[in-house]
């Protein structure tokens, strides 16, 4: 994971409550116009984040809200980090619920997430999955009156795109060329792959023995 810490953007040890487990996770976007024209923009944009919501006094942020935030080039900042309650779901009990994940895209301008955007927010929600996070991921309108995470991100929620153990790029299911041709690049997309390949030799297996069941049913007749 391409993970920008709290230390390399100069930031102390979060003072959010700690929170060891939790439901799952919640999608959430930033929800204002943004764009950016390189990845040193994501990274003051971050910092400004953390800024306006410490100076937020009617919210009263101890730090800034989410657990991480991602961006478009597939870099990953650790907001709280791991095992701290989030002070983005809307309410404690919301926040207690679930850690959040903040990508970087706005209402207009960079609105849909990109494949490293993805494959980013996937490992994410691996790694909190492996410190204390449950199954869910949602996005924060779920439960709470918002259109954060926007359309396009809450589709990936919705369809089950940002499981981590589901291939971000989709495929046709009758291409059979196209579900078996492994394209990745890192050692993460070769597990996936294998993963997938042996599901499928497993599952073909199966057949072959009920087929051979079948045949030797009708041959005794």
């Amino acid at each position: 994971m391409k993970l920008a810490s709290r230390s390399s953007l100069g930031w102390p040890p979060s003072a959010a409550p700690d929170q060891p487990t939790t439901n799952g996770v919640k999608i959430h976007y930033l929800g204002t116009p943004f764009s950016v024209a390189s990845h040193a923009d994501c990274t003051a944009h971050v910092k400004q984040v953390r800024i306006s919501h410490l100076a937020n006094t009617a919210e009263n942020y101890s730090d800034i809200a989410y657990n991480f935030l991602v961006c478009r080039h597939g870099y990953v900042y650790e907001g709280r980090g791991y095992g701290k309650r989030t002070g983005a779901n809307g309410n404690q009990e919301l926040n207690r619920g679930h850690y959040a994940v903040c990508v970087l895209l706005g209402s207009s301008g960079d609105t849909k997430p990109t494949d490293e955007m993805v494959d980013a927010t996937r490992e994410v929600i691996s790694n909190l999955r492996a410190k204390g996070a449950g199954s869910d991921i949602l996005g924060h309108r779920d439960g709470y009156a918002t259109s954060c995470p926007g359309d396009a991100m809450y589709s990936l929620v919705k369809s089950g795109k940002l499981e981590p153990d589901v291939p971000t790029t989709p495929k046709d299911d009758m291409d059979p060329v196209d579900v078996w041709a492994y394209k990745g690049k890192e050692a993460r997309d070769a597990w996936n792959f294998l993963v997938t390949a042996s599901k499928k030799v497993s599952d073909m297996n199966t057949r072959l023995v009920e087929l051979e069941k079948l045949i030797k049913q009708l041959l005794a007749k």
